[in-house]
């Protein structure tokens, strides 16, 4: 059908208000699940240290003859060991112009780059955290670096073939080498889970990206549960939060910022977060029409003692 002459229409219309709703439809996957789950402490040095300490192998032998001379024992020293701090920085600018004019959904663009750049910052130390990155001491004109968690770990690990740990010496963590990538199961997580617990370690958590969750709920006992949810309903439980092994209770935790490669399991008593220079916003010199934020912190991941904790390496 034709449209009338002289039909006013809101296509041809000049002043028609736009409709621009205050709300801001956020997505910000900013969740942390490893930084929340360890501790923190302060950190006095751009290289910070620790001991770490182990018993003598049991001894079913133990026994002495009566009236007989005892002699000294043996036992291993302290293990010093260390990582370097590491400088977290974002810098938001703002001018003058977008500050005061009329925005929709917030008054102050720099107070909300600011908010935004401090979930940024912790996704920047997630990522770092949950990494194979080596430590690296800082220079004059090289920045310094804190070692990721899957570089620390040598006592439990279970890697693909002509895959290599890491670990500490003479005062740097290195990477871990990349071996054959392999199918992730259940066999190979109990691996790690017995070596853990024969060192002394109660883990916790298996840290894993999305898609490797997503396998682990497939393994024996935990795929298709059924949970009455009343009124007659049956509720599916396709993915698995707790898993009981053996040695105890682990949760299943996914994190947007595990590697696709790697199982991470943890005893998030044997790691912190060492601080330095705590989380801070600083204004930076005004050189212009804009107002500029400097937001900086400098910390280290610190691992308390590797044989607590463990991976399964080079997953598919």
């Amino acid at each position: 059908m034709a449209v009338p002459a002289d039909t006013i229409q809101n296509v041809g219309r000049v002043g028609v208000r736009e409709d621009l709703s205050d709300r801001i439809a956020e997505l910000f996957p900013d969740e942390t699940p490893f930084m929340n789950a360890i501790g923190t402490s302060p950190v006095n040095n751009t290289y910070t240290e620790w001991q770490t300490d182990s018993l003598v192998q049991a001894n079913g032998n133990n026994a002495a003859v009566q009236g007989d001379d005892t002699p000294n024992q043996n036992r291993p020293n302290t293990v010093r060991v260390g990582t370097h701090t590491q400088i977290f920085t974002k810098v938001i600018s703002a001018s003058t112009t977008v500050e005061w004019t009329n925005k929709a959904g917030r008054r102050s663009e720099l107070a909300r780059e600011t908010m935004k750049a401090g979930r940024e910052i912790r996704r920047d130390m997630e990522t770092r955290f949950l990494s194979g990155s080596a430590s690296v001491a800082a220079t004059a004109s090289v920045a310094g670096q804190t070692a990721g968690a899957l570089a620390w770990l040598t006592s439990n690990v279970s890697r693909g073939g002509s895959g290599a740990n890491g670990g500490f010496s003479n005062g740097i963590v290195a990477a871990p080498t990349p071996g054959t990538q392999r199918n992730y199961t259940e066999q190979l997580l109990k691996g790690v889970l017995q070596s853990i617990w024969t060192n002394g370690g109660n883990p916790a958590m298996v840290i894993t990206n999305g898609a490797q969750k997503q396998v682990a709920a497939g393994f024996a006992g935990l795929a298709d549960q059924r949970v009455d949810a009343g009124r007659g309903r049956i509720r599916i439980v396709a993915g698995a939060d707790i898993y009981v092994s053996d040695f105890g209770e682990l949760q299943f935790v996914p994190d947007r910022f595990a590697t696709a490669r790697d199982a991470l399991v943890v005893d998030p008593e044997y790691w912190d977060v060492g601080i330095g220079d705590a989380l801070k916003i600083e204004p930076l010199a005004k050189t212009g029409l804009a107002e500029r934020r400097l937001m900086r912190a400098e910390v280290a991941l610190r691992c308390l003692n590797q044989a607590a904790s463990g991976v399964v390496a080079d997953l598919l």
